[in-house]
């Protein structure tokens, strides 16, 4: 999945910025164990507590109170912060309940929000309930987030 992505990044021009709020690092970490990755992913942030999102993202604290930092708000800010802050074209952001703990009846464990934009276009925020423990929360929330990159750029084609 890894080589497609940066490999569809690569023959279309994208400069991809990630912002990581579940994953950790995860989708950064995955692309950049293929050769060349340096050619798409211009950075990378992994913005977990709401000083954080509000000091390098520039997300509002008063959105992140109003909708909490797990929130299709919250992942659109990131995302758009991200594009603000970098030289990159298309951002990937998302942001999670990765578990064991940390979840509510609103906002269960392995509840997810991931959005993909283009520098100047509109941003797609989708909402996931992931199942399973840990690891494989986020292990879907990145396949998904690359699925969802590569569903986005061939619209755009």
């Amino acid at each position: 999945m890894e080589a497609r992505v940066l490999e569809r990044c690569r023959s279309t021009g994208v400069r991809l910025v990630l912002v990581e709020a579940c994953t950790g690092g995860l989708l950064c970490g995955r692309l950049t164990e293929v050769p060349g990755a340096s050619a798409v992913v211009e950075r990378g942030f992994v913005p977990y507590s709401y000083e954080s999102k509000v000091e390098q993202l520039g997300v509002p604290l008063e959105l992140l109170q109003a909708h909490g930092s797990v929130s299709a708000e919250a992942a659109e800010a990131l995302a758009r912060g991200a594009l603000e802050r970098s030289s990159a074209n298309w951002a990937i952001a998302e942001t999670g309940i990765a578990g064991p703990g940390g979840g509510t009846p609103q906002k269960p464990v392995g509840l997810a929000f991931i959005a993909v934009m283009r520098r100047g276009g509109a941003v797609t925020v989708e909402r996931h309930v992931f199942a399973g423990v840990r690891a494989q929360v986020r292990d879907a929330v990145a396949r998904r987030a690359f699925e969802l990159l590569l569903e986005q750029l061939s619209v755009e084609s």
